[in-house]
């Protein structure tokens, strides 16, 4: 099919029209990417220069307290844990041990003295038995096994706080800046 020479010029200059849209199109584009490197580059100077410091001032000034302030009271609990343990569950364990060991020594003399037949004694070693016991009244021996599964629930649950609180400060903010391109 032949086209007119009419025909054939508005086809030419449409052609070359599309071509010359295409070309503007083309310096359109490479101008928006020009311009999104530069913002970009902005963005990045921005958050380095007021973002950054916001940030850390905010972390200085309401997360380490709290998290200092979180690690003292616990450091405060272990040591009442401490004097606790020390005042409190290991005389009440010395003295129940301590009794049962007397009560144990009541028995072998009772019973020695029963196997050599000397009743009288025996008698009197197990009423001596029966009023150290009752003298020693103090916490029995499942208040001695509570006590020490607390002692052992509340050391684990300090451990795991000082677990929680012993991180390390980079892992919030970086002391460091980051690194940026040599093309800036």
């Amino acid at each position: 099919m032949s086209l007119t020479r009419k025909r054939q010029k508005e086809l030419d200059r449409l052609r070359s029209d599309a071509q010359e849209l295409w070309g503007q199109q083309q310096e359109v584009l490479a101008n928006a990417n020009a311009l999104a490197a530069a913002a970009r580059k902005q963005a990045a100077h921005y958050s380095r220069e007021e973002l950054a410091p916001r940030v850390r001032e905010g972390y200085e000034s309401y997360v380490r307290p709290a998290a200092q302030s979180a690690k003292d009271s616990a450091g405060h609990y272990a040591g009442v844990a401490r004097d606790r343990l020390v005042g409190d569950v290991i005389p009440a364990v010395g003295t129940a041990v301590g009794t049962a060991l007397s009560v144990v020594d009541h028995a072998r003399a009772a019973r020695s003295a029963a196997f050599a037949g000397d009743f009288g004694k025996a008698r009197k070693e197990i009423t001596k038995k029966a009023t150290a016991a009752s003298r020693n009244s103090g916490p029995g021996a499942g208040t001695i096994i509570a006590v020490g599964l607390g002692v052992i629930a509340a050391a684990g649950l300090l451990y795991a706080v000082w677990q929680t609180f012993r991180a390390d400060d980079e892992l919030w903010v970086a002391d460091e800046e980051p690194a940026t391109p040599a093309g800036e």
